[in-house]
């Protein structure tokens, strides 16, 4: 293996690890700590970045271009794509609980969003008398303000990802399959996490297995953003949009029947699905620039 590529994945995955041990020796998912510590894994991509970086020597100039932090060739191109980002994940977020809803994998409960109200109370919270309304503006202000308060922690893992990684990949084993492999590497990151059952609760440890399943899905149409754009700016636009909507999302559901989340919702069956079709549509019928890395430093 290139050192470039070792040092980048002992980094992002073993600080990853080293983040989530906590969770591990004190009480699992459970933890006050759950919400901090999956934060701060978010940057451990970003360290692996750096320490290539570090060993490459790279002028600042343009290691930021390779690395996707500019905005591209084309700035309007990007700029566009940013903004198609910003409405399109909402759009398919709520389309994958609609699916869900309309196969009856996951009744809603518009009317008296049972769901939400029951989580509040979970909570200790105080239920307000106009839930319909609070949850509209919950949904608005997560679409518009989402990928703004993610950003940074979302740009925390797409440098690494789709900044430093997936043009690698894509340099070495053509599109397709570097999109795939850079997917599979993003979902198998979050095992410290996934191991323990996070976003597929009752999968337990098998939620692991099932992410990765997602995350090479999702892999692709946010890796089509960057190589389309030469910019990293979209997919980091698509990662906050998407940590912001998809729980609201689920939220949305009856609590008579709580949604599965392995079969709808995103990440679930129903998102897989909806994934699929527009990775195909994407990859068939826009074409996408091959980057290609700086040359490996000579030991």
């Amino acid at each position: 293996m290139k050192r470039p590529l070792l040092v980048f994945i002992v980094l992002a995955f073993g600080l990853s690890w080293a983040v989530a041990l906590p969770l591990w020796f004190g009480g699992g998912l459970a933890s006050p700590l759950t919400g901090v510590l999956a934060t701060l894994m978010m940057f451990t991509p970003t360290a692996g970045v750096l320490g290539v970086w570090a060993l490459t020597r790279t002028p600042a100039r343009s290691w930021a271009r390779e690395t996707g932090l500019t905005l591209g060739p084309d700035k309007r191109r990007t700029g566009l794509l940013v903004l198609a980002t910003w409405l399109g994940v909402p759009l398919l977020v709520f389309l994958s609980i609609g699916l869900g809803a309309a196969t009856g994998l996951a009744p809603l409960d518009l009317d008296g969003l049972s769901l939400l109200r029951a989580s509040l109370e979970a909570r200790g919270m105080d239920v307000p008398a106009e839930l319909g309304t609070v949850a509209v503006v919950q949904v608005v202000l997560a679409v518009v303000a989402g990928p703004i308060l993610n950003a940074i922690p979302a740009l925390g893992e797409e440098w690494g990802w789709r900044g430093w990684l997936l043009p690698r990949l894509v340099a070495g084993n053509g599109v397709l399959t570097g999109l795939l492999l850079s997917g599979a590497v993003w979902g198998l990151w979050h095992a410290p996490l996934t191991l323990l059952g996070y976003n597929y609760p009752r999968l337990g440890s098998w939620a692991a297995l099932y992410f990765i399943g997602f995350c090479v899905l999702a892999g692709v149409v946010v890796g089509w953003l960057r190589l389309r754009t030469g910019s990293v700016w979209p997919a980091v636009v698509a990662h906050g949009s998407l940590n912001a909507i998809a729980p609201l999302g689920l939220l949305l559901g009856d609590a008579a029947a709580p949604p599965n989340e392995v079969l709808t919702g995103i990440t679930g069956l129903a998102g897989w699905v909806l994934l699929a079709v527009l990775a195909a549509v994407l990859l068939r019928f826009v074409s996408v620039r091959t980057p290609q890395p700086s040359p490996e430093p000579v030991s």
